[in-house]
């Protein structure tokens, strides 16, 4: 396997929490980092030229929905995800395993890989490792990852000790496969909220990776219905006995206060949809807490949304005019407020990093968590 990802240079340290950076053949890497997740080769609500402006380090695409619709073969063939969505900066693919597994009436596990149905059309189809990667390779993403079988938060432990197994033979069919030149490959590790579990899948990956290291490592299968409190508590044992020359990536994790706790504990890279998501239903994240853009007491303020913040939402429409937008449903409303938690979001990231680089984490995380719970949005 080729080496397109640079190795990964840790910059600043403030206990487990860290500043790195890694170069891809598209740009360096700088964390820690929020990947805005663009599922359909688009971040919802926003176009390519809004999204630059607010300076992601990597962009999401997936390799399920992407695979059935337009088609791996038809995105390789004009050019690559990078040309067909117009997106010149780097680009993580997942592996399609947690849309497949997802639908639990409408696919079947074997060894081989997975049979589903298509939720657009229930037409019959085949994901195995090969088949991800492969799907992968024609989107030309730079950092790929490996298809694993993504358990539920509540899985009984003997259930979840087959599931780890079966990721581990299919990382080992992902590494296998012949990836693109400029392709990097993350192994993802499984095991619940059990902490023995989790250590005996790394102790599996790190084997391995002793024969052709992976550019990176991914904790999978949290924030899909544990407690919150058990998912922290698996984190900060967790997080920091992974690979310390690799980044590490919190899969599917996004609240500020996720984000948080996730860089003090020695995470680098986070995806989520909620700041889209929760930007289409009116909330917003903000440096004072969150804000319900549709409630009554906005309809005549002249305040922007977060004085804090410099993207285009803020620093150019009243929270009167977000108000209106979101109260007569027009698709601006959407679009301004998903740059907005995009650009907070992104930007949490950024100024934890810059903390970190300035040996101020601790304070900047206590203060920010003071603003949220103490300032009236």
């Amino acid at each position: 396997m080729s080496c397109p990802l640079s190795p990964f240079q840790v910059e600043a340290t403030c206990g487990p929490a860290r500043a790195g950076r890694f170069e891809t053949t598209r740009g360096p890497v700088l964390t820690p980092a929020f990947m805005p997740v663009g599922t359909q080769g688009t971040v919802k609500g926003i176009t390519p030229a809004q999204l630059a402006e607010i300076g992601p380090q990597v962009i999401l695409g997936n390799t399920y929905h992407l695979g059935l619709r337009p088609g791996d073969e038809l995105v390789r063939d004009l050019g690559g995800l990078h040309a067909f969505m117009a997106w010149p900066g780097p680009i993580l693919t997942d592996s399609g395993g947690f849309q497949v597994f997802s639908l639990s009436s409408l696919r079947k596990i074997k060894e081989e890989g997975v049979t589903f149905q298509s939720h657009i059309d229930g037409s019959t189809h085949f994901l195995s490792p090969e088949r991800s990667m492969e799907i992968q390779r024609n989107l030309g993403s730079d950092i790929v990852m490996a298809l694993d079988e993504c358990p539920p938060g509540r899985m009984e432990r003997p259930a979840l000790e087959t599931s780890m197994a079966r990721t581990t033979r299919w990382l080992q069919r992902c590494r296998a496969f012949p990836l693109g030149e400029r392709q990097g490959l993350f192994a993802i590790n499984q095991g619940g909220v059990h902490m023995d579990l989790r250590t005996r899948h790394l102790h599996e990956i790190l084997d391995l990776d002793a024969r052709t290291p992976f550019q990176g490592f991914a904790v999978g299968g949290l924030s899909v219905g544990e407690p919150k409190d058990e998912m922290n508590a698996l984190l900060s044992e967790f997080t920091p006995t992974l690979p310390a020359d690799r980044p590490r990536y919190l899969m599917g994790v996004g609240t500020p206060e996720d984000l948080l706790f996730g860089i003090a504990h020695g995470v680098d890279l986070f995806d989520c949809v909620l700041p889209t998501r929760e930007a289409r239903h009116g909330t917003l994240l903000t440096s004072r807490g969150r804000v319900k853009i549709k409630n009554a007491r906005h309809r005549t303020s002249s305040l922007p949304l977060d004085p804090d913040c410099n993207c285009y939402a803020c620093r150019t429409f009243t929270r009167a005019y977000l108000h209106h937008l979101f109260r007569a449903g027009e698709m601006l409303a959407s679009t301004l407020n998903s740059i907005h938690n995009l650009s907070y979001t992104v930007g949490l990231t950024r100024a934890a990093r810059r903390a970190l680089l300035e040996n101020r984490f601790p304070d900047f995380a206590r203060r920010t968590i003071d603003q949220w719970n103490t300032e009236e949005p």
